[in-house]
């Protein structure tokens, strides 16, 4: 990894009332985070239309799609959204992008993901070049001479996929600047990740660690331990039964994981929170008190992370995680040295 100080950041789902959005992005800025990410998740508001209403409220922060997919937007949609917001950011905008989860729900077939994201990074490429040089691709092409009639102010903006993937964490590795482990609080992942995304940047001839690692996880921080705890169980089921059994450092019952989807087919999220092991919550969330979630990012950048992003709801309510967050939490791992 590289030598750079840290970085630490936090995520955002498109759930809120939009009034919601501004007061929490500039309250995050003037606490110093470096990156508010926005989840483009199924059945989440485009994340465009919440980074606007961020962008217009803050001054320094860097921000984000966590991810798009290449199958809910067509990247030239994508590669517009991206430009209007550097713009309108004077360029601080970052490109997520991941195989997206739960697409089943909307009949789409995924099995071509990787070479539907590729296609995807070379269309945005081209349009935002701005010179319609085109891009041919096997799932997305556009032909030369189709060029935006928007102004564009970077040429290029840096980008993030989201994984767990070996072969998708191979493309990241040749393209990416960062590889985000979405749902994952776990140190354990990050040399994981590291050595799945090695091959990709031998392949592409980059320096080892040329791709930072960046790990992010449903966040529940209080005063009160354990109502912070239960609460991070209730909002942590729906993305552990996806990806519980896709970290390579635990062995989850699969019976569980059905047992959980049953419920949670049945929205009742709360009972099937209460089904996670008490060992392996905090793999999958930061919950606790601030010095709780303190010691866990210390452990996660010990292990070679870049940046660690707290994930909504982050308190018993979002003022109060922010408030947590940004005073208790941020200001230690700056004294610690983590942090610049």
């Amino acid at each position: 990894m590289t030598a750079e100080a840290k970085q630490i950041g936090v995520g955002y789902g498109g759930s809120l009332q939009p009034s919601a959005y501004g007061p929490l992005a500039a309250a995050l800025d003037a606490h110093g985070f470096d990156v508010i990410t926005v989840f483009g998740d199924l059945m989440m508001q485009p994340p465009a239309m919440v980074m606007q209403t961020m962008c217009a409220a803050t001054d320094r922060i860097r921000l984000g799609s966590g991810c798009y997919t290449p199958w809910t937007r067509h990247p030239v949609e994508i590669a517009g959204e991206i430009a209007y917001l550097d713009n309108l950011s004077n360029g601080r905008i970052f490109m997520g992008i991941a195989r997206g989860a739960w697409m089943d729900q909307l009949h789409i077939d995924s099995t071509r993901s990787i070479a539907a994201i590729r296609d995807t990074l070379g269309v945005v490429s081209a349009v935002l070049e701005a010179e319609g040089g085109g891009y041919q691709g096997s799932v997305y092409s556009i032909d030369a001479g189709t060029a935006p009639h928007y102004p564009v102010l970077r040429r290029a903006v840096p980008v993030m996929v989201g994984t767990w993937s070996p072969r998708l964490a191979h493309l990241a590795g040749e393209v990416a600047d960062q590889v985000q482990v979405g749902g994952s609080a776990n140190p354990r992942m990050v040399p994981v990740m590291a050595g799945l995304v090695a091959p990709g940047e031998a392949a592409a001839g980059r320096a080892p660690g040329s791709v930072d690692i960046v790990l992010t996880a449903i966040t529940v921080v209080d005063d009160d331990r354990d109502a912070a705890r239960r609460r991070a169980r209730t909002e942590v089921a729906l993305s552990f039964q996806v990806i519980a059994g896709l970290d390579r450092t635990h062995s989850i019952e699969p019976g569980l994981l059905d047992r959980m989807e049953v419920l949670l087919r049945q929205h009742h999220y709360e009972e099937a929170g209460r089904l996670i092991p008490e060992d392996v919550l905090d793999d999958f969330a930061f919950c606790g008190t601030p010095g709780d979630l303190v010691d866990h990012t210390a452990q996660i950048y010990d292990a070679g992370a870049r940046r660690v992003e707290f994930c909504s709801p982050l308190g018993l309510t979002p003022q109060r995680g922010v408030e947590l967050l940004g005073t208790k939490v941020v200001p230690e791992l700056r004294r610690m040295g983590y942090l610049a």
